[in-house]
This record gives C-alpha cells, sequence and structure tokens, in this order.
C-alpha cells in the first residue's frame, strides 16, 4: 500500500513539474510581401468569404459546410466550418478592424476538442508593395500545456499558413 501512495505522490509531483515548465503561451506568425498596392490587399483580406480563395485549410476539405453570418469585413461578421477530421468544426468571427491596417478575429474551434484562439492580419507597405503578416495567438492550458513541451504548434500550423500566404500572393498577383 505504501509503494502505491509514493507512485502517485510521484506522478503528482511530475504532473506538477512538467506544468510549471510548460509553456503557457503560443504565438505563431509568416509574413509575405505581396506586389500590390496596400489598400487593395486590406480590403481582401478584411472578408472571410475571400478567405475560402486562399485558406490552406479550405483545399483540406473543398466539401466542407460553411455558414457566414453578419455583414461581411465588418466587425461581428462570422464565419462557421463544419468539414472532415482535417478541418473540425468551428467559427471565426471578426472582433477589431484598424482600418487600412489590421483584422483580429477570434477562433473558436469546436472539434476535434474546444479550445479558443486569436487570429490577426496585419498589413504594411508603400510603392505598390505590401507586407501581410498572418499570426495565430493563444494560451496552453491545462494538460494541454504539458503536452506543448513535446509538440510545436510553430511546427503544427506554420506550413499551412505559408501555404496559404503563398496561395494569397498568387491570387492578389494575377
Amino acid at each position: 500500500m505504501t509503494i502505491i501512495l509514493y507512485i502517485l505522490a510521484g506522478i503528482i509531483l511530475l504532473l506538477l513539474v512538467l506544468a510549471l515548465l510548460a509553456p503557457k503561451t503560443y504565438d505563431v506568425s509568416r509574413s509575405i510581401n505581396i506586389s500590390r498596392p496596400k489598400g487593395e490587399v486590406f480590403e481582401y483580406l478584411r472578408s472571410l468569404k475571400k478567405m475560402d480563395e486562399w485558406s490552406p485549410w479550405a483545399k483540406k476539405d473543398p466539401n466542407m459546410e460553411k455558414k457566414f453570418t453578419g455583414t461581411d469585413g465588418e466587425v461581428g461578421a462570422t464565419s462557421y466550418w463544419n468539414g472532415n477530421k482535417d478541418v473540425g468544426e468551428g467559427e471565426q468571427e471578426i472582433t477589431k478592424i484598424v482600418e487600412g491596417e489590421r483584422v483580429e478575429s477570434e477562433l473558436r474551434f469546436l472539434k476535434p476538442w474546444k479550445s479558443t484562439s486569436d487570429c490577426y492580419m496585419e498589413v504594411k507597405g508603400g510603392d505598390g508593395q505590401t507586407k501581410v503578416t498572418w499570426g495565430f495567438t493563444g494560451k496552453n492550458k491545462f494538460p494541454m500545456s504539458i503536452m506543448m513541451l513535446f509538440m510545436s504548434m510553430d511546427k503544427m500550423v506554420g506550413k499551412d499558413f505559408e501555404e496559404g500566404l503563398a496561395t494569397l500572393k498568387s491570387n492578389l498577383e494575377k
């Protein structure tokens, strides 16, 4: 009986130490330069409906169920999706717009697991060149925080961001 208590105490202690060491937040972003005026790029990026034209996740499930509510491109506009195992189920809501500069959204994932993250699209530029930065931030909650000691959010979604931005560039430079 004493051995079992020592084992349980050891497991609990290990979990506590891992929870203390685990990353509490994540921040992933990628950027690309697009040969288009900043205003045109910004207007394109503020549309949740147009996001399907360049989003890597739209390619992973072209048959996913999509619904839009609110006025696209304005605060409160929401895009809902329900797709295959690669895209899951969730919604994205525009929460803030800094006109001509930045669009912020809240991503609410419902399946395969519930979580909430913040997403942003930021544009900077001049002389017909625009730098677009796509970012994704959030908090790692216990026990997921412990798993993040062995996994990298950057490695999990970074390549998708790169693919999406490359498609965005291609679409806008046509």
